[in-house]
């Protein structure tokens, strides 16, 4: 059994939009309550699958103070906080903890594809949010283009002491965490994989202790963690090869979208509007999601029907 302080699976919440593009708030409540449901161990707003994005500074702070509102405690939520600016990722992290955040989840500095942060302005970013006094989750993904390497993380674990989780979905995931846990030890208290679970295994294998999946089936999914983290690799192995084929569609095809279309299919959204210039899924590519999806019996197809 693990012994790290943050385990099992923490998926990403989708921001629900009405038809016209405008925030749907009441179906920000269904999402939360949903993946409350799903048996999520703690959830994640505001991330690139909730298409933060795609919202406005006001919305938000709208959907923040909701979201933390509305879920009153009954699962530990992280805020996405990510900006170029320090100062705003600073008053971002103090508004998250204010309102009751249990973490924050930040990517290194970026803006585009050329204006990114060195090493030492992403040490610095990083514990100037850890001086406001909230856990931190360093997300190392491939959309910041920000080279992070296993020693600077493990650096940065060790002397920031508000950074314990580590979400890791770079290419050779499994590979930079087997090193990261290796090499940080007990400095090291949350490594997770990302990236819809589709190396889940190999992560969970290499020595991560949780995941953060999209919201589409993590009760379908939660399983194959808690099976590893039990000792048990036969039955995690046979419960990942049993969801692997619908998260292999839904990364390499829908993206975040799928959640979104899940959850109007199982009634707990209207509308699965995504807002320009983001296309919506063709009709074969939902179809296929769903037809994966259903023999799985997921709860996200059943919540609100």
């Amino acid at each position: 059994m693990t012994q790290k302080a943050y385990s099992g699976i923490w998926p990403v919440a989708p921001t629900p939009f009405n038809d016209d593009g405008t925030l749907d708030l009441d179906g920000m409540r269904r999402v939360l309550d949903c993946m409350i449901d799903q048996g999520s161990d703690g959830l994640c707003i505001l991330a690139n699958f909730s298409e933060q994005f795609l919202i406005s500074d006001a919305e938000r702070d709208t959907l923040t103070r909701l979201s933390l509102e509305h879920v009153a405690g009954r699962v530990p939520v992280i805020v996405t906080v990510s900006h170029f600016a320090s100062d705003i990722v600073v008053a971002r992290a103090r508004q998250a903890k204010d309102l009751g955040a249990a973490i924050v989840m930040m990517m290194p500095p970026y803006h585009g594809a050329l204006l990114k942060g060195t090493a030492e302005q992403t040490f610095e970013q990083f514990a100037r949010v850890g001086e406001v006094g909230i856990p931190i989750m360093l997300q190392d993904a491939p959309l910041s283009g920000v080279d992070l390497p296993v020693p600077l993380l493990v650096r940065m674990a060790r002397e920031i002491e508000m950074l314990k989780l580590f979400k890791i979905e770079c290419p050779g995931a499994a590979a930079k965490l087997r090193a990261l846990v290796a090499e940080g030890g007990e400095a090291i208290e949350g490594p997770f994989d990302g990236e819809e679970g589709i190396t889940l295994l190999a992560d969970l294998d290499a020595g991560a202790s949780g995941s953060m999946t999209s919201a589409t089936i993590p009760d379908q999914i939660k399983p194959v963690i808690t099976a590893h983290l039990a000792g048990d690799r036969t039955a995690a192995v046979e419960a990942y090869a049993r969801v692997l084929p619908a998260i292999n569609h839904e990364n390499r095809q829908c993206g975040f979208r799928a959640a979104k279309e899940a959850m109007v299919e199982g009634g707990v959204i209207a509308s699965a509007f995504c807002r320009h210039p983001i296309a919506p899924l063709h009709p074969d590519t939902r179809a296929a999601l769903i037809d994966l999806i259903r023999p799985l019996d997921p709860l996200v197809l059943r919540w609100g029907r």
